[in-house]
């Protein structure tokens, strides 16, 4: 089984409003991002939240799945990963076993319910633990890791991030490429989102 962690735990300082909230095709981005993960069968899913965790709370009456408040935030997006690992109790699974995370940040929710399929595929054909989706060449989210490495995730300094995995284990990794830009797109600016969602 793979767990889906959507990370919303920013300041969305430069979006000026929190970005889980805003609108895309009638729901939020985290309703999105979650439904999208249910479509692929990611049926366990952690949402990380941090700033302005209570209002955004106050809109997830529709999720039955766990949330997780981040209270390290600030000391940047690998906090909130290992918030969310730390939740799944991957060690303590009593049911089915937990194979691996999939990390979806919020400021990239044009994902679809074939990119994240495609990423399932590759991750249990190529037995590798770190899965990329590509488009163009170019690397984009949202990244398999698998549970062999969420140990590792803990040991690296917050400031580097867990884009250090892949420069430890680039003979791990495998590139999964996909038709759609949407993998590369980060809506951090009302420019942003007024451009690739509501123009």
């Amino acid at each position: 089984m793979i767990s889906g962690i959507v990370l919303a735990a920013g300041s969305s300082r430069r979006m000026g409003s929190p970005k889980a909230l805003l609108k895309i095709n009638d729901k939020t981005f985290l309703q999105h991002v979650v439904e999208v993960l249910h479509s692929a069968r990611i049926i366990e899913v952690v949402i990380v939240l941090g700033s302005e965790a209570e209002v955004i709370q106050q809109s997830l009456s529709w999720f039955t799945g766990k949330i997780v408040v981040n209270e390290n935030w600030q000391k940047g997006q690998l906090t909130s990963i290992i918030a969310g690992i730390n939740s799944l109790d991957i060690d303590k699974s009593e049911s089915e076993e937990v194979h691996g995370v999939m990390i979806c940040p919020i400021d990239h929710p044009l994902i679809s319910q074939s990119i994240l399929v495609d990423l399932l595929q590759g991750f249990w054909v190529s037995k590798k633990y770190i899965i990329i989706p590509t488009f163009n060449g170019k690397r984009g989210h949202p990244v398999i890791f698998s549970r062999e490495l969420l140990r590792e995730l803990h040991t690296i300094p917050y400031e580097i991030g867990a884009r250090a995995m892949l420069h430890k284990h680039p003979e791990k990794i495998f590139e999964v490429p996909v038709n759609d830009e949407g993998i590369l797109i980060n809506i951090n600016t009302p420019e942003d989102y007024r451009k690739y969602i509501n123009g």
